[in-house]
């Protein structure tokens, strides 16, 4: 099992270089002047080519890609554009929102959709299951900027409950929770009620009701646990998306997290914070996938053997 993980833990290098390379040169082809934006609209051509002296963005491309690179290898995200703080520093700072975010909206979606799929799938082509999957079809086809702006017009502007916008309190993350995780529900639902489909239709389960267990252990004990792995790497990806996949959320609402500070960063073109950015959601995204992997040896004694 270690060797397993090492093995993945390295495989992430590659694209860590390969996605920090597509990146930097992307920031680099889009238009406009960074050191023209940060001097504004009065600066002379000598005022500007001095700041990119400074900054170093007159060097060839691939020199200033292999310098990142370099600072990369020490821990060193660079130094902002725009605020000339630590990019890691900022970073940091803004993360644990993310984080919190993205874990209360996996909740909710968890709590939703798992009863919701196995409700359908054992109700299967009654109206239990055709208003489930309508749900779910709603969900996975609604935009999530649109339902976050139909939620503050009812919620906040209307009844008063939550606030518009910002992190006060516990009432701020409520909205942007249920806006992010209702789109992940669906999906979610949809796949449990598959799976769970394909297994209630299993010889072993015939046998189960057989020996005279009851539904609810046969159910929940037997079918849940072995239909269990495509929603496990159902809700592994869902749960990396909303990691790398919340900005619009974090925009509409305000919400001070790693998403809305990369929108500022890629406005402002300042490539160090949208690469820092980009780094962190791709390791994060390569780590819940690794936890995705082990789940499935805990839940599966099959999958355990093969990493022996």
């Amino acid at each position: 099992m270690a060797r397993y993980i090492a093995k993945r833990i390295l495989y992430m290098i590659p694209v860590l270089l390969g996605v920090t390379l597509l990146v930097f040169f992307i920031m680099h082809l889009a238009p406009g002047n960074v050191a023209g934006m940060i001097l504004g609209e009065n600066a002379t051509p000598e005022q500007i080519a001095a700041l990119e002296h400074e900054m170093g963005l007159d060097r060839p491309l691939l020199v200033q890609y292999f310098d990142y690179l370099v600072g990369l290898l020490h821990g060193d995200l660079g130094t902002s554009y725009t605020t000339g703080d630590s990019v890691t520093n900022e970073i940091m700072a803004r993360f644990p929102y993310t984080v919190q975010l993205t874990l209360v909206a996996a909740v909710v979606s968890i709590l939703l959709a798992l009863p919701l799929g196995i409700l359908a799938a054992v109700k299967q082509n009654t109206w239990v299951d055709n208003v489930s999957m309508v749900v779910s079809l709603i969900g996975v086809s609604m935009p999530i900027f649109w339902l976050a702006v139909m939620l503050i017009l009812l919620f906040s502007l209307k009844l008063n409950l939550f606030p518009v916008y910002g992190a006060d309190s516990w009432k701020s993350i409520v909205l942007p929770a249920i806006s992010l995780g209702f789109m992940n529900m669906a999906s979610i639902a949809r796949t449990t009620r598959s799976s769970m489909v394909e297994t209630i239709r299993q010889d072993y389960i015939r046998t189960a009701y057989a020996k005279g267990l009851s539904r609810k252990t046969i159910i929940m004990r037997h079918a849940f646990r072995n239909g269990m792995l495509p929603t496990i790497t159902v809700i592994g990806l869902e749960i990396g998306q909303m990691l790398g996949g919340s900005v619009l959320t974090e925009t509409v609402f305000a919400w001070p997290g790693v998403g809305r500070l990369m929108i500022q960063s890629v406005e402002g073109r300042d490539t160090p914070m949208v690469m820092g950015c980009i780094i962190l959601m791709t390791i994060c995204f390569s780590f819940v996938n690794l936890i995705v992997d082990l789940l499935y040896g805990a839940v599966d004694p099959r999958v355990r053997t093969m990493y022996r």
